[in-house]
Formats: C-alpha cells, sequence, structure tokens
C-alpha cells in the first residue's frame, strides 16, 4: 500500500455525504438518508466538508450547472454518484465508497507534477481537481490542480464583478431614505435543508432583505411521476380506492419531513433526527413497503406498532412544541395570517397556523398527533373532503406553487437569518413545484 493510498482509504471506511436532491426524486433522498443512517455514514452541509457527493433522481439538465459547481467546490479525495431509483441506493453507496478508496492512476504529468512538488513544496494551495476519471460508476479526482478559496464562485448580478467572481455592492435608497450598499445574491437552488431546486433572488442592504424574487423552478427529470406526498390524493382524485389511514400515514410523514428540515435550519439537529427516524418508522408501516399486501398482519400487532408510535410522537410533540427556546427564536417571523393565505391560494397547514413560524410548526405536530391517531381508520379516501400534507390545488396551480409564491412578500423587511427559517416554516414541496409547473402555466 502506497502512501498516496493511506488517506483514500481512511476516507472510503467512514466518508461524509453530501445528498443532493433533484426535482422529483423525494422517494429516492428518503431512501438514501435512512441507507445513511443504517451504515451510520455521516451527512455534510456542505461541498467543503463532503467527500462523496450523491445525486438522488433522475437527470435534471436544467440544474446541472448547479450540481456541477458543488463538485467543483468539493476537495480532495473525493467521489461522486447518481442514484435514480430507491431500488439502487445500497448498491450505489457501496460502489461509491470503493471508488472512493481505489486511487486513479497516475498519469506522467502527475509523476512530473509531484516531484516537482517535492523539490518546491508550495503553502497556500490545496489540491483539488477539476478534471476526473470514471471508476465504476463515480468520478475520482486527478488532483493535478490547485484551486484558490473562490474557485466556483458565481456572481449574482448588480454591479461589476471581482476577479473572483463574487459580486460588489451598488448603492441605493433603503426603507428610511438613505443611501446603503446594496447587494443581490441568491439562495438556492441546492442548500442544506432546503426545496431542492427552488430559488429565490434577494437584494440586501446590511442584513435587511429589500427585495425578493422567485425564480422559476426547474421542471423535474421524472415528469411522468406524481409528487410523492401528495401522490395518494392525486391517485383518489383519479378515481383509485386508497384507503384513509394510508393517506394518513403519508401526510404525518410528509408533515414529521418539513419539521426534519426546520428544525435542522433551526439548530436543533437532535429533535431534527427524531423527527426522520418516526417518519422513516411511519413508511416502514406502510403496505408498499412491506409488501405484506395478501396476509395481513393480525390487527393487534398493527394496534400495538401504531401505539408506540403514538407514545412517540407525543413525546416528541411536547419536547418540540414547548420548547421556550425554539419559539423565543423564531416568534415574530414570517407572519401570514388566515386572511392573506386565502388571498394568496396558500390552504392547508399554513393557512390554519394563522400566524408566525411557531404557528406553523405547532401546527404541523398538531396535524402529525391527529394523523397517526388515524391510522387504523377502516374507510375510503375521500379526495373532496381531504386535503394533502399542503393543501389543496388552487385552481391550475398545486399547493406547494401558493406556498412559493407567498415566499417573496414574507421575506422582504427581514433579517438574513430569518429567512431560512421562514422558508422552512412553509418548506413548498420540491416534486410539486417541478411536476406541476407546466399545468400552473398553461393556468
Amino acid at each position: 500500500m502506497g502512501l498516496r493510498d493511506l488517506p483514500l482509504r481512511a476516507t472510503a471506511a467512514r466518508p461524509r455525504v453530501l445528498v443532493v436532491a433533484l426535482p422529483g426524486a423525494t422517494r429516492v433522498r428518503l431512501a438514501a438518508e435512512q441507507e445513511l443512517r443504517r451504515r451510520d455514514l455521516p451527512t455534510a452541509p456542505t461541498p467543503a466538508q463532503a467527500d462523496l457527493l450523491l445525486v438522488a433522481g433522475p437527470d435534471c439538465p436544467a440544474l446541472a450547472d448547479a450540481v456541477d459547481r458543488l463538485w467543483q467546490d468539493m476537495p480532495a479525495p473525493r467521489a461522486r454518484a447518481q442514484v435514480r431509483t430507491a431500488d439502487e441506493v445500497a448498491a450505489v453507496i457501496g460502489s461509491a465508497r470503493a471508488a472512493l478508496a481505489t486511487p486513479p492512476p497516475r498519469t506522467g504529468a502527475e509523476d512530473r507534477h509531484a516531484r516537482s512538488t517535492d523539490r518546491h513544496p508550495r503553502g497556500g494551495h490545496r489540491h483539488g481537481g477539476g478534471g476526473g476519471e470514471s471508476h465504476g460508476g463515480t468520478e475520482h479526482p486527478t488532483g493535478t490542480e490547485h484551486r484558490t478559496g473562490h474557485e466556483g464562485h458565481r456572481g449574482h448580478g448588480g454591479g461589476m464583478e471581482m476577479p473572483a467572481g463574487l459580486p460588489t455592492a451598488e448603492r441605493g435608497p433603503d426603507r428610511d431614505g438613505l443611501a446603503l450598499d446594496r447587494l443581490h445574491v441568491s439562495f438556492g437552488p441546492f442548500l442544506p435543508d432546503w426545496p431542492a431546486g427552488l430559488t429565490i433572488r434577494l437584494t440586501l442592504q446590511g442584513d435587511v432583505i429589500q427585495h425578493a424574487a422567485l425564480v422559476e423552478p426547474a421542471p423535474s427529470g421524472a415528469a411522468t411521476a406524481l409528487p410523492y406526498w401528495s401522490e395518494p390524493w392525486m391517485r383518489a382524485a383519479a378515481g383509485q380506492d386508497i384507503h384513509a389511514g394510508d393517506a394518513a400515514r403519508r401526510r404525518a410523514a410528509a408533515h414529521l419531513d418539513s419539521l426534519g428540515r426546520f428544525l435542522a435550519v433551526a439548530g436543533w439537529p437532535t429533535e431534527a433526527t427524531a423527527a426522520r427516524r418516526l417518519r422513516d418508522d411511519l413508511l416502514a408501516e406502510a403496505p408498499e413497503a412491506t409488501g405484506a399486501t395478501e396476509v395481513p398482519e393480525a390487527p393487534q400487532l398493527r394496534g400495538a406498532r401504531s401505539a408506540d408510535l403514538r407514545r412517540r410522537a407525543e413525546r416528541f410533540a411536547r419536547r418540540v412544541g414547548r420548547s421556550r427556546t425554539l419559539h423565543w427564536l423564531t416568534r415574530g417571523m414570517g407572519n401570514l395570517t388566515r386572511a392573506e393565505a386565502e388571498a394568496a391560494g396558500v390552504s392547508g397547514p399554513a393557512a390554519r397556523a394563522d400566524g408566525d413560524v411557531p404557528a406553523r410548526y405547532r401546527q404541523w405536530l398538531t396535524a402529525v398527533l391527529d394523523d397517526i391517531a388515524r391510522l387504523e381508520h377502516p374507510g375510503l379516501l375521500d379526495p373532496a373532503g381531504a386535503e394533502g400534507p399542503r393543501g389543496r390545488p388552487d385552481g391550475p396551480r398545486s399547493a406547494s406553487t401558493a406556498l412559493a409564491a407567498a415566499l417573496p412578500r414574507l421575506l422582504e423587511g427581514t433579517e438574513v437569518a430569518a429567512a431560512r427559517l421562514i422558508v422552512a416554516s412553509l418548506d413548498p414541496d420540491p416534486d410539486e413545484l417541478a411536476a406541476l409547473l407546466p399545468e400552473a402555466a398553461r393556468g
């Protein structure tokens, strides 16, 4: 074993994984998150901390450049893989770890570069890689390029750009009529615990958002697939028989998924993990996950599992709902009254909350407990009287399209630190945004 093989093997033993979910990839993302927890592999919040880039979902050409920029910002040693279906997750992660442990063949140019480096050590640079070679479905760096800390950053408009690609500020009047520096930045399309593919362009003066504009979401690479979270209601609307208990299970899992993202953004990783484990356990009991449709389980066994889920969910809801720190951290942010929500076409938990960020996450907690109590409901789903996790469609627009459209007004006038929390408290579904975009456009 050569000296250069040691860091590769150490990294491959427990790589930090950056999961990038493309629009339409919720089912794949859930499988990837569950597999990473099963293998005890840590996730990376940023490319600079990642060893393995795992792209979840079918190809999305509109976001290919954004994914490539994340890859360019990852230091060596690194590997990249894409998993397109939930069934492939375990095999793809295993192959990517094997590729990460295998050094690419060194070229003659690299040998000369290594000898030159040994003779003339240079500081202030790190080995990264622009080009890469293909190994087993993943990409490996050749390590022949040096990158500065700003490589891969792009300007966001508004003024002349600096040589490193960073935008400079321009002057503009603030709300008090003073001429202050104004900077144009973008949130998205890929941030940790952010709706995949969503991009919001912001105009900042200091740390205050003066203007926010929603960028049209990228279409999903899985144009024919139904949005995962709202699938039961869409199938019921098309005339299929869907059990009300199965729909309640999917909706409770969707709210827990949203709570996991929100709590991670709020800086409470322990409870974010608790929400995601509850989500996964709920989905593991679903008929499509167990495959036990021909020989149903005994009612007492199903009842015991439902009771255990209910007890765990109640404890989780008490811890989060009664947290004074979380309430103090988020109170007064992103206030959306019921009347404003209805005028904007927003329905579901966001409209019923009738208030700020704490009102919305507490509404999610209440909805989770209500739905878990309905898991054993024997009837069929009535699409006319029920709503999906994000609410009901607003004419040609999906419920998430209305949620996303409400974001700019809620963000304007707030501090940048509050913006991520406001977005996470509404959590528009990227699958709905991407899959239903053509219908919304025609409307």
